[in-house]
């Protein structure tokens, strides 16, 4: 095979092939740079990669496939599985990453929609994601103003009485709770709760707790 065969194969990239890389880059650069911007696992160059690599496998997965032109591609969202299951942990009773390997599995999308010719939906998608990447901080940062939600321990001596005091306490400080757990052991009593509501409404238990001289320990 000489080289004007070679040219006339389809081992090189076309136009159409090349303005679909430039798209996927354009289009996952900008919300890997939201995410580069706010410090996350998953910034500029990783979202470029992955959606390039998307991009790429579905645009083989047209080449190679034939009759079945899905072969290649429907096994993205396989791999991307687990790499967005890769970056979710959990510490301090909290699960982290969640947005993270969200973000993963719509960048993929993107490049899939990009590699397979569905450019509408692949910039409509990058649109509404970075409009909730950037105002949906806000509104979560509003909520936790009112709602912050916050765990309590308590623990006393018992002296034949309950907590109910304290969970007065939480109450006449505008604070929404939920019980939980309470225990008597070695002469002490200690008990749990969830308690929502503002910071301010937090700060005004807590200072009322640490002035009770009958508490031992008070977790918050």
């Amino acid at each position: 095979m000489d080289f004007l065969e070679i040219l006339e194969t389809d081992h090189f990239m076309t136009a159409g092939e090349v303005n679909k890389f430039l798209l996927t880059i354009l289009l996952c650069g900008l919300i890997g740079a939201e995410r580069e911007f706010r410090s996350k696992q998953a910034g500029l160059k990783t979202l470029i990669m992955m959606g390039m690599g998307a991009t790429l496998f579905t645009i083989l997965s047209v080449r190679i496939g034939l009759d079945s032109a899905d072969r290649i591609a429907s096994n993205i969202v396989t791999g991307i599985g687990f790499l967005g299951a890769g970056v979710i942990f959990k510490d301090d009773n909290q699960v982290k990453g969640l947005t993270t390997a969200s973000v993963i599995w719509v960048v993929a999308a993107i490049g899939m929609a990009v590699g397979s010719g569905y450019y509408v939906q692949a910039i409509s998608v990058t649109a509404i994601v970075l409009l909730a990447l950037l105002f949906f901080p806000i509104l979560e940062e509003m909520m936790e103003r009112r709602f912050t939600r916050r765990s309590y321990r308590i623990v006393k001596a018992f002296e034949n009485e309950g907590l109910d005091q304290y969970e007065e306490y939480i109450r006449s400080s505008n604070l929404k709770f939920i019980r939980g757990k309470q225990q008597l052991k070695d002469g002490k009593i200690s008990g749990t709760w969830i308690a929502i509501g503002s910071p301010d409404k937090h700060k005004k238990f807590v200072d009322r707790m640490l002035k009770d001289e009958k508490v031992l320990a008070f977790d918050f």
